[in-house]
């Protein structure tokens, strides 16, 4: 009776394994024309965005402790005239003495069914290229960003409009994807 009820125990264990790894979010990855040796002061965050305080900003620092890039996140409003309301976000990381290069996580400037070319677009549309929970790691220089929508919610409900979002955020000298089962 006992090896039964052990058997039945790790059988449901297996399968629920197994059915976690099936619905985990997929990982999509990608590499910025940034091939320099740059390397990072290592962090993970937190980011909550809401539609009262929907900018995120902050630098980020480099090995040796000086300010290199500016972190940037910010609300893509409806296109309506009037309508001040968020449809999604925009994750842009930027080189404070290199301005030039615009968007470091951003590849292409068109409009592209490219999951590469929207990695940095946090869209909740069902079609979208990049899935809205998908994790997101980009290789820039010699560091890694992460990051990874855990959260949203729309106002109203059945809307279009976003009224939050939270985001996990890292920054890694170490491929993160190697960590991955």
């Amino acid at each position: 009776m006992i090896m039964k009820t052990m058997a039945a125990f790790f059988t449901v264990l297996v399968l629920s394994n197994i059915s976690l790894t099936q619905n985990a979010p997929p990982t999509f990855y990608a590499e910025s024309f940034r091939k320099g040796p740059t390397r990072i002061t290592t962090e993970k965050t937190e980011i909550k965005l809401t539609s009262e305080d929907p900018v995120y900003k902050r630098r980020i620092r480099d090995s040796l402790g000086a300010e290199k890039y500016e972190l940037e996140i910010i609300p893509q409003i409806a296109e309506a005239e009037g309508n001040n309301k968020i449809t999604s976000w925009q994750v842009s990381l930027r080189d404070l003495r290199h301005n030039i290069y615009g968007n470091l996580l951003q590849f292409d400037r068109e409009l592209s069914e490219d999951p590469k070319d929207n990695i940095y677009w946090l869209n909740p549309v069902q079609s979208a290229p990049v899935p809205i929970r998908a994790k997101r790691v980009i290789k820039v220089d010699s560091f890694y960003v992460v990051f990874q929508v855990t959260n949203f919610r729309f106002s109203p409900a059945d809307s279009p409009y976003l009224e939050s979002m939270m985001l996990q955020f890292e920054l890694s000298n170490s491929d993160p994807r190697a960590n991955t089962p």
